[in-house]
């Protein structure tokens, strides 16, 4: 009974955790897809280059369609509405994405994604929905930014509250360039934090099941009370 009441407790102490820790936590426990970086932190080994990404938008009664385009590596999506563009002579509006090289360093801002330059052959006349990944093993942005050129100036457009993990959400009211991180001066430690919990319950589940093992071991071993039978034996 008592291994039985020691798997409930660490079964119990388990699931109230997983409630109260963000969605994140359930991922953790699956391997990231790995990032592709243009400049790869010193420690990464066999990074693959970013990929690119293409749209073509139809243009339906002088308004151009609803549709998102993408990187091949799904790493930044960028969603537009019905008429997002000034459509005045289109029959189709052609959208790209590309990784910048060399990587951007702008001064006082870390980066924690590639930056990218998005195009588009028509101005954007309506907000488009922005979603950037970044990697598991840097730590989180805190906001996007953006640039009409690679040297800047870089300018914060914000996130939003709710993502999915090691993703970013913003809007923007126009293209140009792309980066998701934080100010130098206040290093994220969100990614250190989010682990901080699932790690010591993990600890305390092994410790409560290492704690039970020595527990039944003596039950077993403890010769039996005459006219009581012995635990061990069904």
């Amino acid at each position: 009974m008592r291994r039985v009441w020691l798997l409930a407790t660490a079964a119990t102490v388990y699931l109230l955790a997983a409630w109260m820790v963000a969605p994140g936590f359930y991922d953790g426990f699956a391997p990231q897809q790995p990032y592709n970086w243009v400049c790869p932190p010193i420690h990464v080994t066999g990074n693959q280059p970013p990929k690119s990404g293409h749209l073509d938008i139809k243009v339906i009664g002088g308004v151009s369609d609803a549709n998102s385009a993408y990187t091949d590596d799904a790493q930044v999506v960028i969603g537009f509405l019905p008429g997002a563009f000034d459509a005045t002579g289109k029959t189709v509006i052609a959208v790209d994405i590309k990784p910048v090289s060399p990587c951007p360093k702008p001064p006082g801002l870390t980066f924690a994604t590639n930056a990218y330059q998005i195009t588009a052959d028509a101005p954007l006349v309506k907000k488009a929905t922005l979603l950037m990944r970044y990697s598991d093993i840097v730590s989180a942005p805190s906001t996007v930014y953006r640039a009409d050129s690679a040297d800047g100036p870089w300018t914060s457009i914000g996130a939003l509250s709710e993502s999915q993990p090691f993703t970013i959400d913003t809007a923007t009211d126009k293209l140009g360039y792309f980066a998701a991180g934080y100010p130098t001066s206040s290093v994220s430690h969100s990614s250190a934090n989010t682990w901080l919990l699932p790690l010591a319950i993990a600890l305390l589940i092994v410790a409560v099941l290492v704690a039970g093992v020595p527990l039944a071991i003596m039950r077993r071993r403890r010769p039996a009370v005459e006219g009581e039978p012995d635990e061990s034996e069904p």
